[in-house]
């Protein structure tokens, strides 16, 4: 019963092995006075072909969690818990192995695409080494494969672009830049953190338009990380709402955005400029400001901003299943109330 429970929780067939398998993650930076607990206890698993979407504020512990699927974390980072690659444990593992994954089996596109492309080597010799190193290729070979991952990703003269610098290209040529380079070894997931953040609206929907390409055409699963529900609604299968280090609400997206269960996600969902809204309104906020990393208290981290805050918020709330939604909706939250009591409360 248990095992078909966890299934339900991570919407994956019981019979059929996820990609990736991430249980009661904690990435932690112990100091002098405090420690700072950037994730704490977070659970998932990625079907093959899936795109799960993760959202939530600034300091959430989104990035962290990328980097903690990717073996990237800072010396100073202390994780604890499990991420598995196809039953194979990541966290420990030895760096050569490590090594090995990264690009060929689990790429990552940075959130800041100039940050991420060597500013002083040409596009071509920074998309060529990693196919050269993981896939064994040849100069010439590596080179006419970033050609076409290049024209792929909708740059044009792509022998031309092969031989300028980061510098010369716009950020969206940039960004398309940095998702062939993730996608040169033909990974099985990509992890994008915020990848369209610093694009104007026409070059995000380019870029999204893009991501869901590669996916059909590839089969790619992806964990698509970002600050922006508008984003998901247009990739996202799943979406885990972040908050504090911890999902505090995981749902498919449609389900999330009809019905949200948590006052977190109805708080952000309300927070989207809408068509129908008069020019002259105000755009709704959330009252408050997160907690710190390390100032988060036994109970719900949310109950000093939650307009729906009783006694039983200074207990920590569980990642519960929903009696009353699609059994693949799970919630964080001792409220039971329903979907429209929850956004009334933020108005």
């Amino acid at each position: 019963m248990a095992c078909v429970m966890r299934s339900i929780l991570m919407n994956t067939d019981p019979g059929t092995a996820p990609l990736l398998r991430v249980n009661k993650l904690c990435v932690e930076y112990r100091g002098a006075h405090a420690t700072l607990r950037a994730v704490r206890d977070l659970s998932f698993e990625l079907k093959a072909h899936e795109c799960l979407g993760v959202v939530g504020e600034s300091g959430c512990g989104k990035t962290q969690l990328l980097y903690a699927l990717m073996g990237l974390n800072s010396n100073a980072a202390q994780l604890r818990g499990s991420v598995q690659y196809r039953g194979e444990e990541l966290l420990g593992a030895a760096p050569r192995r490590l090594a090995a994954l990264r690009g060929r089996r689990l790429a990552m596109v940075f959130q800041d695409s100039m940050g991420a492309l060597n500013p002083y080597l040409r596009i071509g010799l920074q998309l060529c080494e990693g196919a050269r190193a993981q896939l064994g290729l040849t100069r010439s070979a590596a080179q006419s494969r970033a050609a076409a991952l290049l024209e792929s990703v909708q740059i044009d003269a792509p022998a031309l672009r092969l031989r300028q610098y980061p510098h010369e290209l716009s950020g969206g040529m940039r960004q398309r830049v940095a998702i062939a380079m993730a996608l040169m070894c033909e990974p099985e997931i990509l992890l994008l953190d915020e990848p369209t953040t610093a694009l104007d609206v026409t070059v995000q929907a380019q870029v999204l338009a893009l991501l869901r390409a590669v996916r059909e055409r590839t089969g790619v699963a992806m964990v698509f990380v970002t600050h922006d529900l508008g984003v998901l609604a247009a990739i996202a299968d799943r979406v885990a709402v972040m908050y504090a280090g911890r999902v505090v609400e995981l749902a498919p997206a449609a389900q999330l955005y009809a019905t949200p269960q948590h006052p977190y996600t109805a708080g952000l969902l309300r927070s989207l400029p809408r068509l129908d809204t008069p020019l002259t309104a105000r755009l709704p906020a959330i009252p408050g400001q997160p907690p710190l990393a390390g100032a988060v208290d036994a109970g719900c981290a949310f109950a000093p901003r939650c307009a729906l805050v009783h006694e039983r918020c200074q207990t920590l709330p569980a990642l519960r299943a929903l009696a009353t939604a699609a059994s693949s909706s799970w919630v964080a939250c001792h409220v039971t109330a329903p979907a429209e009591r929850i956004r009334e409360a933020w108005t």
